[in-house]
């Protein structure tokens, strides 16, 4: 054939040509049907390999865990010490409940007479708090945790012992006030 009957050729056939791309897998099915027919066995067929990517992910999934507990947070002391004494989480919730409810007392009988005392107390019981977080931090640290748990109870009770006396000594200051008032003639 000369080159210009190949030209006529394709001129012709222009726009009759298929030049779309076969279906994916179109080469594996033609090669397995002409080995087939010819009767050949193919020992090196592609096979497909899923557990590649599998490993991958399950590699990516470890270190991600790994990282996690390594630089994720960490509990705090209060959930470590309940972890290591369980008693402690209702004990503190009791006697919490009363110094709240004690120290609602205590801030509703703020005058401007016992506004100082009231400070000192409020003062005093943020102390005995931070005595009370050291004790945590060492029952944490691995101290003798019935003697730690004795003193955090030791400090709970100190704590209401305060409010109770700080009350006595306002109810005292009241009454003063209130006899003084009574003995006081216009």
């Amino acid at each position: 054939m000369n080159k210009d009957s190949l030209d006529s050729l394709f001129e012709r056939l222009h726009g009759e040509l298929d030049v779309a791309e076969p279906q994916s897998g179109h080469q594996e099915r033609f090669l397995e049907k002409l080995n087939q027919k010819q009767g050949t066995v193919v020992l090196n067929q592609k096979k497909r390999i899923w557990w590649k990517p599998l490993s991958v992910a399950a590699s990516i999934a470890i270190v991600v865990l790994l990282g996690y507990q390594a630089f994720g947070p960490k509990p705090t002391i209060k959930q470590q010490v309940v972890r290591m004494a369980p008693e402690v989480s209702k004990t503190e919730f009791y006697f919490a409940n009363l110094i709240e409810e004690q120290i609602e007392v205590l801030q509703s009988e703020k005058t401007p007479e016992t506004a100082q005392l009231v400070n000192d107390a409020m003062a005093q019981l943020q102390r005995l708090d931070k005595d009370y977080e050291a004790l945590e931090s060492d029952m944490v640290n691995g101290g003798d945790s019935k003697i730690i748990l004795s003193a955090m109870i030791t400090n709970f009770q100190t704590r209401i012992d305060l409010l109770k006396e700080v009350l006595s000594q306002i109810e005292n200051i009241k009454n003063l006030n209130s006899q003084n008032d009574e003995s006081f003639t216009i």
